[in-house]
Parts: structure tokens; sequence; C-alpha cells
């Protein structure tokens, strides 16, 4: 039985997106439609005999509009990398696929990100909290590195957490048949090296030309993308300063600035 994984970038753009709110375009050319970036999610479709596993990653506040784009009619599971509010805003949105399915929606994250996550959102997650308000929202606790299967109708795919540092928290990044999605870092812990070495495909963070505390910039990205031994990546989370021209014509070859619905295909 032939299967295909489906990856789609619904958004590249770092926390403001691009252009900013207030119409600012950096140097990036808004005449370039790849230049319109929202913020950060990935699709992830398992497609067997035309049908899917559907998996989100990260709910952001342009949720609403990137998966009306990707044609997302159902969702079988969301993960969360952490509970930053680009990563999380969107996630009310959800309720449509729990009326759905009259089911409440799978969301799997780690203790830290529930910790801080659930209090803030806790209507989504407990029923009872606004009267004929039901929760839509099972929360399933996961840990670093150890592998979770997400079912549905496409088959099961597998996923590995694993750590990040991304300033004063952890984030999560997900690892998928060879690919590997690590939206917000700024450094690896030693455990996480192994998961990103010698990837296929690597999605990853790098925000702007220049350092910056919580976010890996352009050359540091590069040079992991060089020491890891990636044999193709696509940046993510990027900024006003990173055109999409720039990138594609200064960026080795392995390496392509993300655009908004940019998606990959791997045969499974």
């Amino acid at each position: 039985m032939n299967s295909v994984i489906k990856t789609t970038i619904l958004g590249c753009g770092s926390s403001g997106g691009v252009p900013r709110i207030n119409g600012d375009w950096g140097d990036c050319n808004p005449k370039n439609s790849k230049n319109i970036r929202t913020r950060c999610s990935l699709l992830v479709e398992k497609i067997t005999n035309n049908k899917k596993t559907t998996v989100l990653i990260d709910t952001s506040p342009d949720m609403r509009q990137q998966l009306l784009k990707a044609n997302v009619e159902h969702l079988d599971a969301v993960l969360y990398t952490h509970d930053h509010a680009d990563q999380t805003g969107g996630i009310d949105d959800l309720r449509v696929f729990a009326l759905m399915k009259r089911k409440r929606v799978n969301v799997y994250l780690d203790q830290d990100t529930a910790d801080r996550l659930i209090p803030r959102f806790s209507y989504c997650f407990k029923s009872g909290e606004k009267p004929g308000y039901p929760s839509i929202l099972a929360e399933n606790i996961i840990k670093p590195y150890e592998e979770l299967t997400i079912n549905g109708p496409g088959g099961d795919i597998n996923f590995i957490p694993f750590l990040q540092h991304h300033g004063s928290i952890f984030s999560l990044g997900y690892k998928y048949n060879n690919v590997a999605y690590s939206s917000d870092v700024v450094e690896f812990p030693d455990k996480s090296l192994k998961i990103i070495s010698n990837l296929e495909y690597w999605i990853i963070d790098a925000l702007r030309k220049t350092p910056h505390p919580t976010h890996a910039h352009l050359d540091l990205t590069l040079k992991w993308i060089n020491d890891y031994e990636c044999k193709k990546a696509f940046l993510t989370n990027m900024h006003i300063d990173l055109d999409y021209d720039y990138l594609l014509n200064n960026l080795p070859d392995n390496v392509l600035p993300s655009y908004d619905g940019l998606c990959f295909n791997i045969d499974t």
C-alpha cells in the first residue's frame, strides 16, 4: 500500500508577520507575494488511498485563513511547540473541528506548555467554565524524546518531540519520516543533536540577519544546516529584514526560503 506524507508550511513569518500590522515591510519587496508571511504553523498529512490523517503543529493567530487556504476539512491532532501567542492565538477556532466530529480535538503538549496554556484558555479544556459551552480540546501530555503516534484514516504518523532552547524556556521540535520542524530555537541541548543530524528535510528558524537572544539568526542557521549535514532545508520564522528574492539569490543550493503554502511530499 503506497502512502505519501505531505508537508505544508502554512505560515513562515515571525511573531508580527510580514508585513507588520502597521504596514511595515522592512527590506521585503511588497510586490512579491512570497514576502507575505503569516505566523508559523505546519500541516502534516499522510495520504493513503485518498484517505488522510491530518496533523497541525501550532494554532497561530492566522490559523483560520491558513487552514481555509489549505482546504483542511478535519484534524486528527494538534501538536504544540510551546505556549507563546504566535503559536497559540488561533486555538479557539479549533471549535469547528470538535463540533463536526462531536468529540474533543486531541492536542499534544509537554507539561510546561500545558501549565501555561490551559489556564489561559481554560474554557477550551474544561466543561462548565461557561454555561452552554462544552470543552472542545482533550489534552495529552507528552515527554520529549518519547515517540508519539497519531492515528487517522490515512494511517499512523509517528513523531519524536525533542527539546530546543528558546531563550528562557524550552520549545519542542518534531521529527517525522526524517523531516524535522524547528520553528523557535536559539540552541539545541546535546540530547537533541542526534535527532537533527542527517535529515532529509529541515524546516528551521532563521529570524533575521543579526543575532537574537531567543531565535537563531541567518548565519547560525546556515552553520547548523552544514554541521548536521541536512540534505535540504527551508527557512521559517522570518522577519521583515529577510526578503525572499535576496535569500533565494544568496543561500546555498540546498537551502530555500519558505513561503506560505510551500509543500513537499515523501513517499512511504
